[in-house]
C-alpha cells in the first residue's frame, strides 16, 4: 500500500530534501520529514505555504503532479488591492500568460482565513487594502496563481495551498505532517 504524507510546508522551505545548489543552506523538507523513500508529488514555491503531498508511489505521484490529470488544487490568496467581480471574471474565463492561456479558475472572495502566523509576516500598508480570494485551478504551472493575480493587477502577498484533490490541511499545523 502506498504511503501518503500530508505536510503543511512553512514559508521559506524548499519543496525538496536537499539544497546542493545554494552556497548558503536553505531549509528543506529534510528538516521536517524523516521518512525514507517518500518524495513530493509536485512543488510549492519557497515563498508559498501549505499542503504538499509526499508519497512512495510513483504512479500516484505522477497522477497528482501531471497537468494532464487536471487534479484540482485550492489556494487561499491574499492580494494587494480590492478586485471587483469584473476583475475576478477574467480569471474565471482564463487569462493568457507568457506561457499560454490558463484553464478557467473557480474563485470567490472570502473573509481572511484563520491561519497560522507567517514568519516573516506579510507587509502591511495602511494606504493599500488587501483582499483574500479562494482560487481553485486544475493545472500547476510555475508560480501560476501569483502570475494570474498579477496579470489582472492584484499582486499576491500571501499564498497558501489548502487542498489537493480530496486532501486538505484541516488539522495540520504549519511545519507538521500526518500520514494518511
Amino acid at each position: 500500500m502506498a504511503r501518503v504524507i500530508l505536510f503543511n510546508k512553512p514559508f521559506g522551505v524548499l519543496s525538496q530534501f536537499t539544497d546542493a545548489k545554494s552556497p548558503t543552506p536553505r531549509p528543506t523538507l529534510s528538516a521536517f520529514i524523516d521518512v525514507p523513500g517518500v518524495y513530493p508529488a509536485g512543488r510549492l514555491d519557497r515563498d508559498s505555504e501549505g499542503l504538499l503531498v509526499l508519497t512512495d508511489d510513483g504512479k500516484l505521484q505522477a497522477r497528482i503532479a501531471a497537468p494532464k490529470n487536471k487534479m484540482s488544487k485550492t489556494y487561499f490568496v491574499q492580494v494587494e488591492g480590492e478586485p471587483t467581480e469584473k476583475d475576478l471574471s477574467l480569471l474565471r474565463d482564463g487569462v493568457t500568460l507568457k506561457d499560454g492561456p490558463t484553464r478557467p479558475a473557480k474563485l470567490r472572495l472570502i473573509d481572511p482565513p484563520q491561519l497560522w502566523d507567517r514568519d516573516p509576516p506579510v507587509r502591511f500598508r495602511k494606504s493599500v487594502p488587501d483582499t483574500w480570494i479562494e482560487i481553485t485551478i486544475s493545472e500547476g504551472r510555475n508560480r501560476q496563481v501569483r502570475r494570474m493575480t498579477a496579470h489582472i493587477g492584484f499582486p499576491t502577498l500571501r499564498l497558501v495551498r489548502w487542498r489537493i484533490g480530496n486532501w486538505t490541511l484541516d488539522g495540520i499545523e504549519s511545519g507538521t505532517w500526518i500520514e494518511t
